[in-house]
């Protein structure tokens, strides 16, 4: 005959049907058991001192567990054989434990050397003399408080449907879950950003009609710069939204998922669940779908751990208890590290804005939102500058030397008005160089007039008169005759001189010619 073992209930009927006065064959038939064996368990009642005639009052929990004491001393499920095999290789078991080998592993070893034995006796026999498996002791951490935490967790979700060219795009989620009530907001987005889980909070308070005093993030890099237990890094952006909007962030631990147990594995069941086998065209396809999902579908199905609905358990205790919602959109600023170029200009967002000339060749810090952008220097305000759009130009003419400004912006007027300063032919001379269509083509002139100037200082206004007398408007000329010092006087005017063509009277006299003596044969 096969063994029964009693169990308590039927030990606490046992006793209960003897006390009140029915006799034990009764008792046996009744509960279908062997007359021995009610007579073995009335002979333990009685050895505690309880008799039928007592009654009811006799019939207590300490009783009941007398006697099974008494009469069962060895519960349990027997070891067989394979026990006493894995006993037999203790050692050899116990070698392949401490060196993370694992169990399954262990048993296909033991096989290969010739040992039989099943891997569920192995797995008793780890547990219970080996110590495999024992982890620390695990708390339940209290439930927060209705409106204080909030989840945030992110994964990949699925498909869109194939555009016009046939491809087919995956999206992202942000997920927030309400660790109280565990009511739910899925905000798909393309890409992980700081800007896309800034604008998937904004969605969220919108959608729980509240802030949420603590937000737990799972270090996501759009939100966790570097990772710590103790001193975590936010990025800049995020927490400066934080502080915007009033709430904390509390970062968990990595690959600690004891640190948000109640709203773990969020997105696998969002993934298949909210969007698994669905036909989404587009993007808004997906947001529409996540908020059907989120109120009407998993809003409204009985949580097993709290047993309510979570949309009735979040609208009936956190939404009250939830900070005031934003009531105007945030301005979502970009934060970025640029370098100051050798021409004292930073590149934010492809816009270009001056900076002091001490800047140049530094890494500055730029915060721009879509009306100005300012720029730090450890965590000091250096300079702040109207926003601009992309491939536009904020120049503050106090940045640069006047100089170099009036040659950014052509100003030939500013060089003609520092050449000046050393004379006014020198400055006339300067017009003359720049007169004409186009003067900026020839500013390189005005640079050399100018340092011919600093060079031979006042001496070179009489060389510029001269050269403007002899209209000679050439720097190059100019510098050689600065150089020889020649200065060009005109010849003295030209006067003749009356009767200056008159001469001796003797010159104009005819003397009278000398008659010759005729020679012969001549006529007279």
């Amino acid at each position: 005959m096969a063994f029964r073992e009693v169990t308590m209930l039927e030990v606490k009927e046992i006793l209960r049907l003897w006390l009140s006065g029915v006799p034990k064959k009764r008792v046996a038939l009744q509960l279908g058991l062997d007359i021995k064996t009610v007579r073995r368990y009335l002979a333990a009642a009685r050895a505690r001192g309880v008799e039928a005639t007592h009654g009811l009052a006799a019939l207590d929990d300490a009783l009941v567990d007398a006697v099974i004491a008494a009469t069962q001393p060895g519960t349990g499920r027997p070891r067989g054989d394979g026990w006493a095999v894995c006993e037999a290789h203790r050692d050899l078991i116990a070698g392949h434990l401490d060196r993370d080998v694992r169990l399954t592993k262990v048993s296909r070893l033991l096989k290969r050397s010739g040992v039989a034995v099943s891997y569920d006796t192995l797995r008793r026999f780890a547990l219970a003399e080996l110590g495999f498996g024992h982890m620390a002791p695990t708390v339940p951490v209290a439930d927060c408080e209705p409106g204080e935490e909030v989840q945030l967790d992110t994964g990949w979700m699925t498909l869109l449907e194939p555009n016009l060219f046939g491809e087919r795009r995956r999206f992202k989620a942000w997920i927030f879950t309400a660790v109280r009530s565990r009511h739910r907001f899925v905000f798909p987005v393309f890409q992980e950003t700081t800007a896309t889980a800034i604008e998937a909070c904004e969605a969220a308070w919108q959608f729980f009609g509240g802030i949420f005093k603590s937000v737990i993030v799972d270090n996501t890099k759009a939100i966790v710069q570097e990772a710590d237990p103790l001193k975590p890094k936010i990025v800049r952006g995020f927490l400066e939204y934080a502080q915007a909007r009033g709430f904390a962030i509390d970062t968990t631990r990595v690959r600690s998922p004891k640190d948000k147990a109640r709203v773990e594995r969020t997105v696998p069941t969002v993934r298949d669940d909210c969007f698994g086998g669905e036909r989404l065209l587009v993007l808004d396809d997906a947001h529409v779908r996540a908020r059907h999902w989120s109120l009407d579908e998993y809003g409204m199905r009985r949580h097993r751990t709290t047993l309510r609905l979570p949309r009735e358990h979040f609208e009936a205790e956190e939404k009250p208890a939830l900070l005031p919602a934003p009531t105007e959109s945030y301005d979502i600023p970009h934060w970025n590290e640029p370098k100051v170029g050798i021409d004292q200009f930073a590149v934010v967002q492809k816009a270009f804005y001056s900076l002091p000339l001490e800047y140049r060749r530094r890494r500055l810090v730029a915060r721009a939102d879509s009306q100005t952008v300012r720029f730090y220097d450890a965590n000091r305000l250096v300079k702040t500058h109207p926003r601009k759009a992309p491939g536009k130009r904020s120049i503050d003419p106090a940045d640069f030397p006047p100089a170099s400004l009036a040659c950014a912006q052509r100003d030939t007027a500013y060089f003609i008005r520092e050449a000046r300063e050393y004379g006014e032919h020198v400055g006339r001379f300067g017009e003359a160089l720049v007169a004409g269509p186009a003067p900026w083509t020839r500013m390189r002139q005005l640079f050399k007039l100018v340092t011919l100037a600093k060079k031979y200082g006042k001496r070179l206004d009489a060389n510029c008169k001269t050269a403007l007398d002899a209209e000679m408007i050439d720097v190059f000329r100019l510098a050689d005759l600065a150089r020889l010092d020649v200065r060009y006087e005109p010849p003295p005017a030209k006067v003749i001189p009356l009767a200056r063509y008159l001469r001796p009277a003797s010159q104009y006299a005819i003397p009278f010619a000398r008659r010759e003596r005729q020679n012969e044969g001549d006529e007279p």
